[in-house]
């Protein structure tokens, strides 16, 4: 066989293909000698390990060119014994460079037969060096791969894996082997596993990385606690360029997220106790002060919230209770913060209900302790719902997790703030007792206020009502309608009122009056007024005399001032004589004019003394309309009273109208729900 049969083409010339593989990189040669030693085989990265070309080498004998003498004894022997046993050879030694420089040089060699059978000697050769640097470097990166706490996946360009390390396993809680072959959406324990993908896909596509890039999620070896991990992502290439697959590097940064998630935490809970000094009890009233807590508590501490106060509490009696007895509560308040069946278990808010004393909102006010129950099951539903209906409500909508907190002021058990989870899949702990509790304090306080001062709202109201006239509906000469209309919830019950007293020869008294304060004692100082005012009625004085006996008699009642307007009408002369102590004028309306007010001489108020009161007389004709009032039918504290005067008589345009029907009308145009103050009002039409 020729020695030049074994010449291999330059396939590193002019245009060559770029390295694409490790092969590549290494530039490993090729050697191959006939049994007497001579070069028949010679590689171009043969040429660029040893400095030979083919053409100087290719013939020759090996050991003259490439061997030192003090390696040639040695050359020869390993020469020999692979060409007689067969038995390959591998190992280093120097080989000389064309430069003269000797190269120490990493060998493979092996006998070779052709189809003739003749032998040879191939020898695989690569610079000991870059070999060893390869060897180092692939060491290391095994070393760093299995033993890293850094999770990490190779996965090709579909995003299949085809390695992964032992910090992911226990990372995702899948084996390495069930690893392999599997598409990346099938492992990952994240909740948004499809932006991962998407963001990987984008790394393939471009090659520009994406670091640090947070997730969270359940993996299947912790699946009832939420863990989080930082990613980054890689796309893997060869030399050539060519797109192997792409590389992923997971961190467990779990304890900072939950250090962080508890520290967000305390500072919503510290925002909610202080939201709670703003938000709940903003008003005296009791249900509303409920509402305000359930508000509060959804949906940051509980999915369904409701408040249950006892109804004896919202009596204001002291019951002695028997330690395990049943209780009646009355459910204030009820919210939920998504659409649940759990609001059809609940009482509705208005409604009584006796619960047992096995029930836990009865254990809880029995106590005056939290009763909480972490993970609710069967067995829990039938002590924390009302009925077997109700229990499965509960069920239906998922309630996992269960908290009564009681509802505590001044010692006094006033009922029970109930929280149940549904769509928040964490169990209520001791950190969501310690807070419920600060809610409930502070709402329970807030009640206990309320409730009280609602029952000296109630007496004031009572007595208020029991003072006022039920007059007869005839009056010769005139058409009466009237109303009363106490405070509304942020003020107490006041001392206005109204009076209609029939006289001697057919006249008639018309009387309004207002006791400045509010409660009992102004409700009670408006009766002794107005009895006093009957009784010199009856006397048949004139309207300012009577304000004067009135002024001493107020003179003699401490820290009071009253205003009042007294009239008499005689339906025979059809005049109307009128007084005024510092009370806001009549409003006559007559058909065919416009509305305006009485024009009557200014007075000081009932109490300061010393005052005279002058009386005024107008002629009222068929259809004309007289209407008292207070000053809480027209003063507010955001409107002038001008205006509100003008809107007053804008309600007068038509005369004709039914006298009740323009009481409400006047009380709904001018009222508002949240009003500081009472009215009286009182409408006279002459027939």
């Amino acid at each position: 066989m020729a020695v030049d049969s074994f010449r291999v083409d330059d396939a590193h010339g002019p245009g060559r293909a770029r390295p694409t593989g490790l092969l590549d990189m290494l530039s490993v040669a090729a050697v191959a000698l006939d049994t007497r030693g001579r070069i028949v085989f010679w590689t171009p990265q043969a040429e660029e390990l040893f400095g030979y070309t083919a053409d100087d080498i290719l013939g020759k004998y090996a050991v003259r060119l490439l061997i030192r003498p003090e390696h040639l004894q040695a050359v020869v022997s390993l020469f020999t014994e692979v060409l007689e046993t067969g038995r390959g050879w591998a190992g280093a030694f120097p080989v000389r460079h064309k430069d003269g420089s000797s190269r120490l040089t990493e060998f493979r060699t092996m006998r070779l037969l052709d189809d003739l059978g003749d032998v040879y000697a191939l020898g695989i050769a690569a610079d000991h060096t870059l070999l060893q640097r390869v060897e180092t470097d692939l060491a290391l990166c095994e070393r760093l791969i299995n033993q890293s706490p850094i999770g990490l996946a190779l996965m090709d360009p579909d995003l299949r894996y085809l390695l992964v390390n032992p910090a992911l396993e226990r990372i995702d809680g899948i084996p390495a082997e069930e690893h392999i072959g599997r598409p990346l959406r099938e492992t990952l324990p994240f909740f948004d596993v499809g932006t991962v993908e998407s963001a990987l896909r984008q790394v393939l596509a471009t090659g520009t990385p994406l670091l640090d890039q947070y997730h969270v999620g359940r993996p299947p070896a912790d699946p009832d606690r939420e863990h989080a991990w930082s990613l980054s992502f890689y796309r893997l290439e060869d030399p050539g360029g060519r797109v192997l697959g792409a590389a992923a590097s997971v961190v467990d940064v779990t304890e900072r997220h939950r250090a962080a998630a508890e520290a967000d935490r305390a500072r919503r809970r510290l925002a909610l106790v202080a939201d709670a000094s703003t938000r709940v009890g903003t008003t005296l009233e009791v249900e509303q002060t409920a509402h305000e807590l359930a508000d509060l508590c959804t949906p940051v501490l509980a999915d369904v919230v409701a408040v249950d106060v006892l109804d004896s509490a919202l009596a204001c009696r002291r019951v002695r209770r028997p330690g395990n007895g049943p209780e009646l509560f009355r459910a204030l308040a009820l919210k939920a913060a998504h659409p649940t069946v759990a609001l059809r278990a609940a009482d509705p808010p208005g409604d009584l209900a006796a619960y047992e004393g096995d029930r836990l909102v009865t254990l809880c006010v029995h106590t005056g302790r939290p009763v909480l129950v972490r993970h609710v099951g069967d067995q829990d539903l039938p002590r924390i719902a009302r009925n077997a209906e109700a229990g499965a409500l509960l069920a239906r909508a998922g309630v996992h997790s269960y908290l009564a907190v009681p509802l505590i002021a001044h010692g006094e058990v006033l009922g029970a703030l109930d929280l149940k989870r549904t769509c928040n899949p964490v169990p209520f702990d001791e950190d969501d007792v310690v807070l419920a509790g600060e809610l409930a304090c502070r709402a329970a306080m807030a009640i206990d206020n309320a409730r009280w001062f609602q029952s000296v709202r109630n007496t004031a109201l009572t007595l208020q009502r029991s003072l006022l006239p039920d007059h007869s509906p005839h009056h010769t000469g005139l058409e009466l309608a009237s109303r009363y209309q106490p405070a509304q919830a942020t003020s107490e019950v006041g001392g206005d009122w109204y009076d209609v007293i029939p006289l001697s020869d057919d006249k008639t008294a018309l009387v309004v009056g207002d006791v400045m304060g509010n409660g009992i004692d102004a409700a009670a100082t408006m009766g002794r007024l107005r009895t006093a005012t009957c009784a010199y009625a009856d006397l048949d004085l004139a309207p300012g005399a009577v304000l004067q006996h009135l002024d001493k008699i107020t003179c003699d009642l401490e820290h009071y001032i009253v205003t009042c307007l007294y009239a008499v009408y005689d339906p025979r002369t059809r005049q109307c004589t009128i007084a005024n102590a510092g009370h806001m004028p009549p409003a006559l309306a007559r058909p065919g004019r416009p509305p305006s007010f009485l024009e009557l001489p200014t007075a000081a108020p009932l109490g300061v003394g010393g005052i005279p009161f002058e009386t005024t007389t107008t002629t009222l004709h068929t259809g004309d309309l007289l209407v008292f009032y207070t000053d809480g039918l027209v003063e507010t504290r955001q409107h002038p009273i001008d205006d509100r005067l003008n809107v007053l008589l804008g309600f007068l345009d038509e005369p004709h109208r039914p006298l009740e029907e323009t009481c409400d009308l006047l009380l709904h145009g001018l009222r508002h729900p949240d009003d500081h103050d009472d009215v009286a009002l009182l409408v006279a039409r002459s027939l």
